[in-house]
């Protein structure tokens, strides 16, 4: 078969300029969480699938492509995820590093199958993570860096929505009843007909939710024992820091996508943007001795920014001729223009791309 440079479904290339985008907005997201005290990590595109498969509380590596090691002839997982990989980091190779450890990390991942929302199978993540507490003050920490580092990188027009994962399993109590899967489902599929035929008493549930202060005061309204006051006093001091400079939303059964967060979960979005471009939370780290560890954390989805544009900037490309002075191009360089220079006598500033040209010791726009 001719080769055509298609690629797999679910797979595609970056071409410029919208790698150098992606190379700008990552520095940015990074820039602002190292600034914080987040230090970068770089674990491996793929690694032994035990050391994935329950790792985050609640989760198996089940979106994983797996395959086996010829040398060790042990099963391998390519991460779906990075997030489980920053855990196991901070479970084994810094498990004696003072608590919390602050951690951020940027790269490829791959998940086994595409959503239809979300064709992409090969993506790019990026984030911050906090391991070893997930308090108030905690999960203020991890979505002030996500906000600013998202404004950082160009991203305007940012909302968040939050969401309380474990809402239900809280006021079902332990054990749940016999029909809390279906209650769970229905809720998911915010189905009123359904919930008010399987427990009336959660129907409220489905109508709390929707811009931050009235949605927090119609759930706050349905806790008449006052099993959720601590919670809601939480999400509220942690959205308070917030207003004024971003859009807040309350979805408080929201579990899609949550599967491992535990009391506090967010979503975030850009105006023009379709979908998520970030989720995090609070989740709970598994030790292999059996001890939990809590933890908060981000991640943020490069693809849907850069399709929306994001990250573009106008090419500012300099041609110089043949025989330019070295020292002249490396002084326009340290003046941030990006060179390129001739390589044959017959080449032109058309040819490769440039908006700008070189003559006589002057830079000359190109019309």
């Amino acid at each position: 078969m001719n080769d055509t440079g298609l690629l797999p479904e679910g797979f595609h290339d970056r071409l410029p300029p919208a790698a150098d985008g992606l190379r700008r907005f990552e520095g940015a997201v990074l820039g602002v969480a190292h600034g914080y005290g987040y230090e970068q990590v770089d674990p491996p595109l793929a690694e032994f699938e035990a050391g994935l498969a329950g790792r985050l509380k609640g989760t198996a590596a089940t979106d994983a492509v797996r395959f086996v090691d010829p040398v060790s002839q042990r099963t391998l997982a390519i991460r779906p995820d990075i997030t489980a990989q920053v855990a196991r980091i901070a479970a084994t190779r810094m498990g004696h590093h003072p608590r919390p450890v602050r951690l951020s990390y940027a790269g490829p991942v791959l998940k086994l199958r595409a959503g239809e929302l979300a064709p992409r199978r090969a993506s790019r993540q990026m984030g911050a993570e906090l391991i070893g507490l997930d308090s108030v003050g905690a999960a203020i920490e991890i979505v002030t860096v996500a906000v600013e580092a998202l404004a950082a990188a160009g991203v305007t027009g940012i909302s968040i929505d939050f969401t309380l994962p474990d809402l239900v399993a809280t006021l079902a109590g332990d054990p749940p009843g016999p029909q809390h899967d279906a209650l769970i489902a229905a809720l998911d599929a915010k189905d009123a007909g359904r919930v008010a035929a399987i427990d009336p008493a959660y129907l409220p549930l489905v109508e709390a939710a929707g811009p931050f202060d009235p949605a927090l005061a119609r759930l706050r309204a349905t806790d008449q024992a006052g099993r959720l006051t601590s919670r809601l006093d939480a999400i509220e001091a942690v959205a308070a820091t917030l207003r004024g400079r971003v859009a807040v939303t309350l979805d408080p059964t929201e579990r899609h996508g949550f599967e491992y967060q535990s009391w506090l979960g967010f979503s975030l979005f850009a105006h023009g943007v379709l979908g998520e471009i970030g989720r995090g939370g609070s989740y709970t780290v598994c030790h292999v001795d059996g001890r939990e560890e809590p933890a908060v954390g981000f991640s943020l989805y490069a693809d849907a920014l850069l399709d929306a544009g994001l990250g573009a900037k106008d090419r500012r490309r300099l041609f110089l001729p043949l025989g330019t002075d070295p020292a002249d191009a490396a002084r326009l360089r340290g003046e941030g223009w990006v060179t390129v220079a001739a390589l044959e006598a017959d080449d032109t500033p058309e040819a490769q791309l440039c908006t700008h040209r070189w003559a006589d010791g002057t830079v000359i726009p190109l019309a």
